[in-house]
């Protein structure tokens, strides 16, 4: 029984790991374009390219310290890879996101304004557990509280939310003169929530007994919830792919968010010229974007085998456990086998929504000289101030400071991650034409125990070769005085 238990633990943990906006290589960058919007809608005007489209990219960026997959890296092939939960007393957290970006379109009306549409597949996930001691060899619930001894508050928590969303931006210059420029942007987006799913174990006490010369534990409290989104419930192999995909998109439910973004550019102070002055128009010396990002939610329907349960009928004992929950059948087993321990259980109904990952985002981009340039991005999330009471998702980013080389059509970057979970990163990318890639982790190029705290991202984009005005290549300029 208990190795099914962690069985189910694991599936929540894995999950979180194997699945956001996070192209940092890019972020304050005019040659961005349409990739812009995920970072400020205000950064779609700063950009010499009359249009670009973002055919197709993909993103995954995962941070946990709960399982390290083993055997595997960029270099490597995954099939000998293999993964183990790790042991020790401590507090687990997974955390990820991930996202597609499908025909992400941008359109220069002019110099002074600028419009972006598209597609997005996004999911965050989240979980987090109070300190616990752990070795994946254990068999037996006694075992597993047996050497957590004297640990009596037991908690986890998990939120998971994933969605698809159809986004617009408008964003225009607001004022412009010799010294700056402001440039102002919004997106809306309206989204229909694909992947929903929470759970919450409070707190979960154990006592110790001697019985018949033996120590023996007892569940004295604890409560739990969890639920998912409905629309899952109704996949069935008999219908086929085409026809579950339908029945999966239209039983979702409907969501929406905003972003509100500025940008202030700093020019650098150069000679007035007549025949340069529409050259240097996208030049800066400092650029400073502040934007809020992802306000607010997605709706899922729960599922019919979402459950709220708390106490226990007597005395459960850990042997009760390893015997109600042996062989499980799915989640319909488990809230069967649930049903016999617990003294209250209910069916969670109705809608339940998931605030997005809700954030301020400050990016100050700095000139350098030739083609060089440095970028500084500081998120903080917003959605935690919604309370412990709703559910909510959140970012990971925290501070991203890259250097990079960038022209029109070659660049290379190394941002420098340090993420809401402490973890310090250093990862690279190119982009050779319309190819962008990136890696957020560079040890998960060689090392083969790392890819649990990597990720990375690949973009396919098309840009008009110029604008009405046509601009060149900073790197050609002499360096500033």
């Amino acid at each position: 029984m208990f190795r099914n238990l962690l069985f189910i633990t694991g599936l929540l943990l894995t999950h979180a790991v194997v699945v956001a906006q996070n192209y940092h290589a890019v972020n304050g960058s005019s040659y961005a374009g349409s990739l812009g919007v995920g970072n400020n809608p205000a950064s779609i005007v700063n950009t010499p390219f009359a249009w670009d489209i973002d055919i197709f990219s993909v993103q995954a960026k995962p941070a946990t310290n709960t399982v390290t997959v083993h055997n595997y890296s960029f270099l490597s092939s995954p099939a000998k890879s293999e993964y183990r939960f790790d042991g020790g007393y401590y507090s687990r957290f997974a955390q990820a996101n991930a996202n597609v970006n499908l025909l992400n379109t941008r359109i220069a009306l002019g110099r002074r304004a600028a419009i972006a549409a598209g597609i997005n597949i996004r999911n965050y996930t989240s979980l987090t557990s109070s300190p616990y001691n752990f070795i994946d060899t254990l068999k037996s619930a006694r075992a597993f509280f047996l050497m957590n001894n004297g640990n009596t508050d037991y908690s986890l928590e998990m939120t998971n939310s994933g969605w698809i969303e159809l986004f617009g931006t408008y964003a225009q210059t607001i004022w412009d003169n010799d010294q700056n420029r402001l440039n102002a942007g919004a997106t809306v987006r309206v989204s229909r929530g694909l992947a929903g799913a929470h759970a919450k174990l409070s707190s979960g006490k154990v006592e110790s007994v001697i019985e018949n010369g033996q120590v023996s534990y007892i569940l004295k409290d604890a409560a739990a919830r969890y639920g998912y989104s409905a629309n899952f419930d109704n996949w069935k192999k008999a219908k086929g792919s085409s026809q579950n995909v339908r029945d999966f998109i239209n039983n979702s439910e409907g969501g929406a968010s905003f972003d509100l973004g500025v940008e202030f550019l700093v020019k650098e102070y150069v000679h007035a010229d007549f025949n340069d002055n529409e050259d240097r128009y996208y030049d800066y010396k400092w650029k400073i974007g502040v934007s809020l990002m992802d306000i607010g939610f997605n709706q899922y329907k729960h599922s019919l085998n979402s459950r709220r349960a708390s106490g226990f009928q007597g005395d459960v004992h850990d042997v009760d456990l390893d015997t109600k929950f042996k062989n499980l059948d799915g989640v319909r087993g488990f809230n069967d086998s649930l049903a016999t321990i617990v003294e209250n259980m209910s069916t969670l109904s109705g809608n339940f929504n998931v605030i997005n990952p809700a954030r301020l985002v400050i990016n100050v981009d700095r000139y350098l000289f030739d083609a060089f340039y440095v970028n500084a991005d500081i998120s903080i999330n917003l959605s935690p101030l919604a309370g412990d009471d709703r559910l909510y998702v959140r970012e990971t980013n925290m501070i991203a400071v890259t250097p990079r080389w960038e022209t029109r059509r070659l660049g290379f970057y190394m941002p420098i991650l340090y993420n809401t979970e402490q973890q310090l990163r250093i990862g690279g990318a190119v982009k050779l034409g319309p190819v962008l890639f990136g890696i957020h982790n560079w040890a998960t190029l060689f090392a083969k125990d790392r890819m649990q705290n990597g990720g990375g991202y690949l973009a396919f984009i098309v840009r008009a070769g110029r604008n009405s005005q046509a601009k060149r290549d900073r790197k050609l300029d002499c360096p500033p005085l």
